[in-house]
């Protein structure tokens, strides 16, 4: 639709898409893949007859392997996702460190795209005409960003005034070694789902950027399901370099039950005891890459 229509919706929903319902299906190796991609996962319940498409550790390649090779194709196509031209209009649709050039006013424009998105929040840009050239240059505003930050040079620009359909757009006669620097700020945000998304009801999900995320066994123990979050629990964000390839961990404070009060029954009078925890959650993207364990994206709230 891009081509058609240059409006950021549409490469909102292909960003999400590529940060997390697409590279979930392969492990961080390239060697196993999911079919499906499940928001919650218990390991138990996957051996049910009802529950067998869905698994909770990913399989080697497929003997007929449809779906794997689709995953390799697009990652192989990604620089062609990033930018476009239409006129003399250059868009930026992702942020992914990486060179294009394009032809503007009868010449070649080269544009340097450094960053370490979607980790940090600065991207910095590198206009290089063969001479002074004017065009625009449209930057994508993610949905998901309130605040972005834009400067030309040092000079600040405000977003707002420059606002087309999702994004900002720069006309100016450029020059040699232009700097634009966009800030997408990236705090922890709580998403809920449509109240017709009834097993979603008093739940949230984690996002940080264009990155969700979910909680997993490894770091947070067994039946996920009990942990809830408060709605006032300050979360934070962390580069852990460290960590399944490095990412960026989310940590706060919730409570669970205290199991300690159960001696096998099935019911008992409710007395609400709680503890407190302190959850850890990790990018969906890179799930089940440390053995089988319970996963859930949707936790209570």
């Amino acid at each position: 639709m891009l081509p058609f229509d240059p409006d950021s919706k549409y490469a909102d929903v292909m960003e999400r898409a590529l940060y997390n319902g697409t590279i979930s299906g392969m492990s961080l190796d390239g060697k196993s893949f999911f079919y499906v991609n499940p928001l919650e996962v218990w390991p138990d319940a996957c051996k049910r007859p009802d529950k067998m498409h869905v698994e909770s550790v990913r399989q080697k390649w497929f003997g007929c392997a449809c779906c794997p090779p689709n995953i390799a194709r697009l990652i192989a196509s990604i620089g062609k996702y990033i930018y476009s031209q239409s006129g003399d209009k250059a868009y930026v649709h992702l942020y992914v460190g990486s060179e294009t050039q394009f032809q503007a006013s009868g010449q070649h424009v080269k544009l340097t795209q450094t960053t370490n998105y979607p980790w940090d929040e600065q991207i910095q840009i590198t206009v290089s005409p063969e001479r002074e050239a004017e065009f625009t240059l449209a930057l994508r505003v993610p949905g998901w960003c309130d605040g972005a930050q834009l400067k030309v040079n040092g000079q600040a620009i405000h977003v707002d005034a420059v606002l087309n359909k999702g994004y900002a757009e720069v006309k100016r006669v450029w020059s040699e070694g232009d700097q634009v620097e966009i800030v997408l700020p990236m705090p922890v945000e709580r998403i809920q789902a449509n109240p017709n998304v009834r097993v979603n009801a008093g739940k949230v999900a984690l996002q940080r950027g264009p990155v969700v995320y979910c909680l997993e066994e490894v770091d947070n123990g067994a039946i996920l399901q009990d942990i809830c979050l408060s709605h006032h629990a300050e979360l934070q964000a962390k580069f852990d370099p460290e960590l399944l390839g490095g990412v960026a961990v989310i940590t706060g404070d919730a409570v669970r039950s205290d199991h300690s009060n159960w001696q096998g029954e099935l019911y008992k009078k409710a007395k609400y005891s709680e503890m407190p925890v302190t959850i850890k959650a990790v990018p969906y993207y890179a799930w089940a890459n440390r053995g089988a364990g319970e996963m859930l994206v949707w936790i209570r709230s």
